[in-house]
């Protein structure tokens, strides 16, 4: 029987974890399936659980930045600048991995992505549990992320016995992963920390071909994928798709942040207008629209500046169908 916790319940969430169980745990960006990171049996309970294919790397949750020591080697300066400036927050760092990482959480790899998550139940479950937490986001492999309690134990239903609600996600996309080299900050994924934050902190934002660089969760070109189909459009064309849509006999659904001028027999949800709205509602917008089994869901891009850039980048993602999104 799913238990969905009305605040943090230490006592089962520690009681699970230490049995090698994976809980729904609360963060800021978005909800995490999260398990002892240090146990490779716990782990493959979360490739299990998502179905996740196992070559893909996992996030590994610490409690504060000085545990970079235990599970890092050759940990750049600019890394802990980085690390003791940002976090607790939604940035997520790739760096050498030491012993202590099992190679089922990197994928195999040299490197292990790494963060410190703000959100006080998660703080509160890594602090008493005293290691590690490996927590890609809390829904099947290629779905859309969750961003509140509900949304994972309905996504997961009993494979998950205790989901912690820290209520809806305040920033609702994930951590931006960020990759240094040789005294610069390579986003691998944008986030919830923006190209711009990094940029007024001094730090040299560099630019090339992401394929050179380490597997990160969140890359593949299908990802965060609802069941309707996500249609791009401009903006001004959003009332005209939807009308030929629904020409064509489909159920639709608008995502926007405006008033649209022209009644059009569609579900709309209006987001607020700001990126950080946009940031908090999408995700939970694609599951509405699923709830009302819309059969496409058109929206429009946001600019590409601050949060827009990682909302766009998931947008973008869920509009891309490789076998129907089952990935």
């Amino acid at each position: 029987m799913v238990q969905l916790e009305p605040g943090p319940s230490l006592a089962q969430a520690l009681f699970e974890l230490n049995a090698g169980r994976a809980i729904g745990l609360p963060t800021e960006t978005v909800y995490g399936l999260a398990a002892d990171g240090t146990r490779p049996t716990a782990v493959a309970e979360i490739f299990r659980i998502k179905g996740r294919p196992p070559a893909h790397p996992l996030i590994l949750h610490l409690a504060e930045a000085s545990w970079l020591d235990q599970y890092c080697i050759n940990v750049p300066p600019l890394a802990w600048h980085l690390a003791e400036s940002l976090w607790p927050g939604p940035l997520t760092l790739v760096l050498e991995r030491s012993s202590k990482v099992p190679d089922c959480v990197t994928g195999g790899l040299s490197t292990v992505a790494v963060r410190v998550p703000s959100h006080p139940v998660a703080l509160s479950v890594l602090r008493a549990f005293a290691r590690p937490l490996a927590a890609p986001s809390a829904n099947r492999f290629g779905a859309v992320s969750p961003t509140t309690a509900q949304h994972v134990v309905d996504d997961l239903g009993e494979d998950v016995a205790v989901v912690l609600d820290g209520g809806a996600c305040e920033c609702g996309v994930e951590s931006t992963i960020v990759e240094v080299r040789e005294g610069q900050a390579k986003i691998l994924r944008p986030g919830g920390i923006t190209r711009e934050t990094l940029e007024a902190m001094g730090v040299e934002v560099a630019s090339g071909d992401l394929r050179a660089s380490p597997r990160v969760p969140g890359s593949l070109e299908s990802h965060y994928c609802p069941r309707a189909r996500v249609q791009v459009v401009q903006d001004e064309d959003l009332e005209g798709a939807a009308h030929r849509a629904k020409g064509h006999g489909l159920k639709v659904g608008i995502v926007t942040q405006r008033s649209l001028r022209q009644s059009t027999d569609a579900e709309i949800l209006q987001l607020g207008t700001s990126p950080e709205d946009l940031a908090r509602g999408v995700y939970a917008a694609f599951r509405e629209l699923d709830r009302r089994e819309c059969a496409v869901i058109f929206l429009s891009l946001p600019t590409s500046d601050g949060l827009g850039a990682a909302v766009a980048d998931r947008i973008r993602r869920a509009a891309t169908r490789v076998n129907d999104g089952s990935d």
